[in-house]
């Protein structure tokens, strides 16, 4: 793979296709662990980790692994390193486990993390499926990130758990809340949409590639059923 390519590859997951604001995966840790900045910086990190494992051992594995049990095969793979990160967490970040709780078991079935598995790490070589994870685990913690320095400056006064004398007095509490958190995401996708000129690859029309249900779908694509309704 060509320097220039293995850059592209890197880069894609923080902004053209980041995980959360452009594709909108991972929303339900992703609204569950913003409300401080260090609950959302630490299931980001756990969950790259998982990802550029996970990503390297099925890229190793992509011609080994049955097509009728890929996704199985998936999930037991992804599994086996989230129970990893988790012991390690519990182990050296009690704290970090106390917070993030059973969102760190449920990266196992974190449509990110599965979906690069079926769309990237099955399709190509171990260095480019690396560099995907470090991509989108860094995209994916940058979005966390983001929402939970909104979230927790105006909602708490507080940044990484240390009080803002100045913020003590102004703090909205509705920022910390589940209505805050999807308006603060919305602002967030609004945003991303602004920058990259409404060029995300949502826009772009949907087909069958890649999806594991496509030998089951009747009727020819899933762009030309999009097209009907």
């Amino acid at each position: 793979m060509k320097e220039k390519s293995s850059v592209s590859v890197l880069l894609n997951g923080i902004l053209k296709e980041n995980p959360v604001l452009v594709l909108i995966l991972g929303t339900c840790p992703t609204l569950a662990t913003t409300t401080t900045v260090k609950g959302a910086v630490g299931m980001g990190l756990a969950a790259m980790c998982v990802l550029i494992c996970s990503n390297v051992f099925i890229s190793l594995l992509r011609k080994r692994i049955p097509e009728s049990m890929r996704i199985p095969c998936y999930i037991v793979i992804i599994a086996g390193f989230v129970t990893i990160v988790k012991m390690i967490v519990q182990a050296y970040l009690p704290e970090l486990y106390e917070t993030l709780g059973v969102y760190l078991d449920l990266i196992t079935v974190n449509c990110i993390i599965l979906g690069r598995a079926e769309m990237f790490a099955n399709k190509n070589p171990v260095v480019a499926s690396a560099l995907d994870g470090i991509g989108m685990g860094l995209g994916f913690t940058l979005a966390l990130t983001m929402m939970s320095t909104i979230r927790e400056v105006f909602g708490a006064g507080s940044f990484f758990g240390i009080e803002i004398p100045f913020m003590a007095n102004y703090k909205i509490e509705f920022f910390t809340k589940a209505p805050g958190g999807l308006l603060v995401y919305g602002l967030l996708i609004a945003f991303i949409y602004a920058v990259t000129h409404g060029k995300a690859p949502l826009k772009k029309s949907f087909s069958c590639e890649g999806c594991p249900n496509a030998a089951n779908c009747q009727g020819g694509s899933c762009s030309e059923k999009g097209d009907e309704n």
